[in-house]
């Protein structure tokens, strides 16, 4: 059996929650294999809204088991709130998600350490969440971090202690004093009883356990190809490999192990905090886009920036990916435009090209190919044959541009709202 492995190919907030828990009932497995709680993956059904930041969007899957993997960075006090809320839908939780014991924890400082270091930044700020995410990963590539694992030592506290100091240390000497730590702490050890809930286990083995089982995973991304540590629109990225290879390190698989990879975007683009943008609108086409799709950050509610779909950047997503099924969404946004564009090439000092820039402070200005708008709403649209030929013409030039089949197109936030080719 092989892992079937599903992530964003723009700047996140592509809608992966959503198609998440529209394929989990085809899988006995569900797991996060990075990030921690900067992701928010919003799941609408039954006239319900939860977003979910460490839980995998399996977890309101009947018979499903929710793996959260060891690429994963948690906070516990954010961890317990997020179960209290799933609790009131599923109160089976403890027993239906485990926890890798090789998962680092965030622990209080981090976040304080994250709101340090963006202020030093000054002006080349890269717009963090601030949730520790950063620091957290720092500490675990320096060898310093706390596992989930290591919450059953005796000498946890004490750990938590010498971490908590030398952090300290490292604030006092960014000349940050706005924080209050212990406005975090208390409800961080709440979160550490929280956790103690849950089976931690030991998630490569257990995934390949599964696999031997024939039992059939589904490895759930968090962010976007274009905040990969190594191949996004560094520095102004995350801090994991958001990219399929993340996977395999994420749950400790081999990479022979991957099946099908299902790369979501969206009908547009869009973006959270600094950075490259080629696309980006400042008009009331981005306005409209922006208030007709709802783009403000589930987690931070911040507004996101918009524009037209940069096929450029999608291809190259395509490429370091290994996608192999492509899956639509917000295309439904777009029913109101006379005529809709793509950016099919950049164009970097005088010269199109299909690359991407090493550079982030390089100008690549897009250059575009317009398409008649569809000027219908698609929302009810249950099958393929519903929808307008403008709109299947301009999926059909993404899949060709893309050389990648376009199989799923969602139009619409419910779970239901969701047409599969």
């Amino acid at each position: 059996m092989k892992i079937d492995v599903l992530l964003g190919l723009q700047w996140g907030d592509e809608g992966k929650g959503k198609i998440v828990d529209v394929l989990a009932p085809k899988y006995n497995i569900v797991t996060r294999f990075q990030g921690g709680p900067n992701a928010g993956h919003t799941l609408k059904f039954s006239g319900k809204k939860f977003v979910l930041h460490t839980v995998p969007s399996g977890i309101f899957t009947d018979g499903a088991i929710n793996v959260i993997g060891n690429g994963v960075v948690l906070d516990p006090g954010i961890f317990k709130s997020e179960i209290e809320a799933i609790a009131s839908e599923n109160p089976e939780i403890t027993k239906c998600l485990k926890i890798a014991k090789r998962a680092n924890l965030i622990l209080p400082t981090h976040r304080i350490l994250d709101a340090a270091n963006e202020a030093a930044k000054g002006k080349s700020k890269i717009g963090s969440t601030l949730k520790g995410i950063g620091p957290a990963y720092t500490d675990k590539i320096s060898r310093n971090g706390l596992r989930v694992g290591d919450i059953l030592s005796p000498e946890f506290k004490q750990r938590f202690d010498a971490l908590t100091a030398r952090h300290l240390r490292e604030i006092e000497s960014l000349g940050f004093k706005d924080f209050s730590l212990e406005e975090f702490t208390k409800g961080w050890f709440e979160g550490i009883e929280c956790l103690k809930q849950f089976e931690f286990v030991d998630s490569e083995m257990f995934i390949n356990e599964k696999l031997d089982e024939n039992k059939s995973v589904l490895a759930e991304g968090a962010q976007g190809t274009m905040l990969d540590i190594d191949f996004g629109s560094y520095p102004f990225v995350t801090s994991s490999n958001t990219i399929c290879a993340g996977a395999c390190t994420g749950m400790g698989v081999a990479p022979q192990k991957i099946g099908e990879v299902y790369g979501i975007f969206k009908a547009y683009c869009t973006r959270v905090g600094a950075g490259p943008f080629p696309t980006e609108l400042f008009d009331e086409t981005g306005e409209e886009l922006r208030s007709k799709g709802g783009e403000f950050g589930a987690t931070t509610g911040r507004p996101r920036r918009t524009g037209w779909l940069d096929l450029v950047e999608l291809k190259y997503s395509c490429m370091i990916n290994g996608v192999t099924q492509l899956i639509v969404t917000k295309s439904d946004v777009m029913n109101g435009f006379d005529t809709v564009k793509a950016c099919v090439a950049y164009e970097i000092n005088g010269k199109q090209t299909m690359s991407m820039p090493f550079d982030s402070s390089e100008e690549a200005k897009p250059v575009y190919k317009e398409f008649k708008g569809w000027k219908t709403d698609i929302s009810n649209a249950k099958t393929e044959k519903e929808l307008p030929k403008e709109l299947v013409d301009y999926l059909a030039f993404i899949a060709n541009f893309v050389k990648v089949p376009i199989k799923m197109i969602s139009v619409g936030p419910d779970r239901d709202a969701t047409i599969v080719r």
